[in-house]
């Protein structure tokens, strides 16, 4: 049995999450375990369920290898988890499938590139940020509290505490401290 896996990163790709499903039905899956949550910062229940799903000889497939796996290491466990049930994966754009050894070598190969391809990317974003903070064009998020001090120290002086100040503010408590410490 083939069962498919689509995931898009956010609700609001409609168009990339109903071409996942369309590519998945004409692989012949049968059942499809589809989820729109960013695979980096959340859990994924769906992923979860269509590997729990899955029996031997069945075949998990996916439309891209990104849509599965964050990182080579994360691959790596989805499918020796595959492997103990004795389950394949299947990822359709690459034509990879690893009921094959070959397949299973090109799969480790392709894993490997996108993970390397993530890095150099990150490591440019990073080296982006590091000159704009250098020019004065990023400076990060402003410090919330510190913008609303002002304000924070014209209550502390009228007699108001700490608890009272960050609720009437919606800053945290030990943000108030630290601007009324800063101030003395």
């Amino acid at each position: 049995m083939f069962v498919g896996y689509s995931r898009t990163s956010q609700i609001d790709q409609v168009a990339g999450y109903e071409a996942q499903l369309r590519d998945l039905h004409a692989a012949g899956c049968e059942k499809i375990f589809g989820e729109q949550v960013s695979s980096v910062n959340s859990s994924r229940p769906e992923l979860e369920r269509a590997i729990e799903f899955v029996r031997e000889n069945d075949v998990l497939v996916v439309t891209r290898l990104d849509r599965l796996a964050r990182s080579v290491s994360d691959l790596s466990q989805i499918v020796a988890r595959l492997e103990a049930k004795q389950v394949g994966l299947k990822i359709l754009d690459m034509a990879i499938d690893t009921t094959s050894p070959t397949g299973r070598l090109l799969m480790n190969l392709v894993g490997s590139i996108a993970q390397f391809e993530r890095e150099i990317m990150l490591a440019r974003q990073r080296e982006g940020i590091a000159k704009a903070k250098a020019e004065h064009k990023f400076m990060g998020r402003a410090p919330t509290a510190r913008r609303k001090a002002s304000q924070i120290i014209e209550m502390h002086l009228a007699g108001r505490g700490a608890s009272e100040i960050a609720a009437a503010i919606g800053v945290g408590r030990s943000s108030v401290y630290r601007i009324i410490a800063d101030a003395n």
